[in-house]
């Protein structure tokens, strides 16, 4: 069976996982979610209940890192996987500390006894030392750290676009640009119509080839 993928456009979490699989060029069947609608199969598949959710023949992977290394265990053209062991220490905080503040930062009401200023900052600290560490990539060559960590660098810059701009992060902000001017960005972001059962399977990425 061809993998099965519930993803959402707009979630990084299901952006990073794309963007891996794009990378890999291994195709899946792309089921987009509306996530205040889950359809019946997506909660009897996820265990979670989240986005993204990998259906495999004899096993289902819920967290998207490990949605990345599969896809580029498969294939991975561009040595993604080879990156330092900072790497990995980059993308924890990535999904620890620094989405924790970004959430906060991003979504005041649904966190009303927090101070977004406060958390905004702790956001810049994560920032600034990705701008102390990128030159064109975060390491010498793109690796799988920055496919994890760009959609969430994305996520925190649109929360106010001209504030971010304004900030004393060229090197980072140069690194976001080229990200999503990339032709990857482009293919991960294409619209999808929310899939029903009844649906036929929509192949991404749309030029993998099916073994």
């Amino acid at each position: 069976m061809t993998p099965v993928l519930y993803s959402f456009r707009r979630c990084p979490y299901a952006m990073r996982a794309r963007l891996a699989i794009l990378a890999a060029a291994v195709p899946v069947d792309l089921r987009e979610i509306v996530l205040r609608d889950k359809p019946q199969a997506f909660l009897e598949t996820s265990p979670s209940g989240t986005v993204p959710c990998l259906q495999l023949d004899d096993q289902v992977i819920d967290e998207s890192l490990d949605i990345m290394i599969w896809a580029l265990s498969q294939s991975d053209p561009q040595g993604l996987l080879k990156m330092p062991d900072a790497g990995r220490d980059l993308i924890a905080r990535c999904d620890g500390p620094f989405k924790h503040a970004l959430d906060r930062t991003k979504y005041t009401t649904r966190y009303p006894d927090q101070d977004p200023a406060h958390h905004r900052a702790e956001a810049c600290r994560f920032l600034s030392d990705l701008n102390d560490q990128i030159e064109l990539s975060l390491f010498d060559r793109p690796s799988l750290a920055d496919l994890a960590i760009a959609p969430f660098v994305r996520q925190f810059a649109f929360i106010d676009k001209p504030w971010f701009d304004a900030q004393p992060w060229p090197k980072l902000q140069i690194w976001l640009a080229r990200f999503l001017a990339s032709d990857a960005f482009g293919q991960v972001m294409i619209k999808y119509p929310a899939w029903v059962p009844s649906d036929a399977s929509t192949r991404f990425p749309p030029d993998a080839v099916q073994e």
